[in-house]
């Protein structure tokens, strides 16, 4: 008797949730811990506030890829989806508030997500009531203790989670360690921004560029929320210096591209003035490229301009063609390329969920997108 020969099974690709979803649920921990933590400070007074509403503005917008780092990092490595692992990448965006807080200080920036700094904000409620005093020093006091009440509530959210002990334990060094390089990245920048680049060579230069890039930003943006995820389920070692390979490529890329972004962005689509990084005066690895190939008549008038807070658009005009005449724009892209590829090779030695690798491979066009 002839048994019916059946068709192969078609292979479906697995169903993925949105990062939407992911979003949507980050921001209902985010604000039932705004309410939460309002509730802790209002026997305080009224004037607490003025203190955490700042924070709530600014955790009501990005694109929670931090988040969704640590989320897709613990789904990867086996771990499924519950309140208790969204708590946890949750508190991978009020880490970065906290950062973002201190940064714009640092930096004197005006405008973050198309919203005024948190600073400028608080410095402007001191001159409209007319109190003693400096208002721009008061604006400051103010957000670097809105910066510090975000590390506190950092630990908070890991800790108070759901997940299991075991697994809090597990990624609980990679979360310390995070914190702790990600502030010795912060001064590491400030120090590049005064230690002299004339007389340092063009390699040498983006060396130290990209030795910022990676403690302030690949690091925490990337590779260690995606190893807190998968760490704290549990993966093997070679995965875990897969997953490590992964996020350092990706984290770079990304920052790669949030420097171009820097220059040439969009304020509608990136929140902060055009050719912000130029008023700044970020030494980056775009800069670096562009100076390597600039006469020194360019140079000179480069140095006129470059890190000037009163920098006006003629000049921004200026500086944005130096660059693109240059050639960085291109050699930047193509470092982007190449750590993207990076970063996709990487995964092929991972033992992943399908849904997790799925996922982790779109996040490498998100991450390094050229409009966001």
């Amino acid at each position: 008797m002839n048994q019916a020969v059946r068709a192969p099974m078609s292979v479906e690709p697995p169903v993925v949730p949105s990062l939407d979803q992911l979003r949507a649920q980050v921001q209902v921990v985010l604000d039932r811990a705004h309410d939460q933590h309002a509730e802790q400070l209002a026997p305080i007074g009224t004037e607490m506030t003025a203190l955490i509403d700042p924070i709530h503005a600014l955790l009501r917008g990005g694109k929670r890829l931090r988040a969704a780092f640590c989320y897709w990092g613990y789904r990867a490595a086996g771990g499924a989806d519950s309140d208790a692992i969204v708590q946890v990448a949750t508190a991978m965006e009020v880490f970065q508030a906290a950062a973002l807080l201190h940064d714009d200080v640092m930096d004197r920036s005006d405008t973050r997500r198309g919203r005024p700094t948190a600073h400028r904000v608080l410095a402007a409620m001191h001159r409209e009531h007319g109190w003693d005093g400096d208002a721009d020093r008061f604006g400051e006091a103010g957000a670097i203790l809105a910066g510090d009440l975000c590390l506190n509530w950092t630990d908070e959210l890991y800790s108070t989670s759901g997940l299991p002990e075991a697994e809090l334990r597990r990624g609980r060094a990679v979360f310390d360690l995070m914190r702790t390089q990600l502030m010795g990245g912060q001064y590491l920048d400030v120090l590049e921004s005064v230690r002299p680049w004339e007389s340092a060579s063009t390699q040498d230069r983006i060396d130290r560029a990209r030795l910022v890039i990676r403690y302030k930003s690949a690091k925490y943006t990337v590779e260690q929320p995606l190893l807190i995820g998968a760490t704290a389920f549990g993966v093997d070692d070679d995965t875990r210096a897969a997953l490590s390979e992964y996020g350092l490529a990706l984290g770079e890329a990304f920052q790669l591209r949030d420097d171009l972004l820097g220059v040439y962005g969009d304020p509608a689509a990136t929140g902060k003035p055009a050719g912000d990084d130029l008023r700044e005066g970020k030494r980056t690895v775009l800069v670096a490229h562009t100076l390597d190939t600039a006469t020194p008549t360019q140079i000179e008038r480069f140095n006129e301009l470059f890190g000037r807070a009163d920098l006006d658009e003629a000049g921004v005009d200026w500086l944005r063609e130096l660059v693109s005449s240059s050639g960085a724009v291109d050699a930047t892209e193509a470092m982007i390329s190449a750590l993207s590829a990076q970063a996709d090779a990487a995964l092929d030695r991972a033992t992943l969920t399908p849904e997790g690798e799925l996922m982790l491979r779109d996040l490498i066009g998100i991450a390094v997108a050229r409009n966001a």
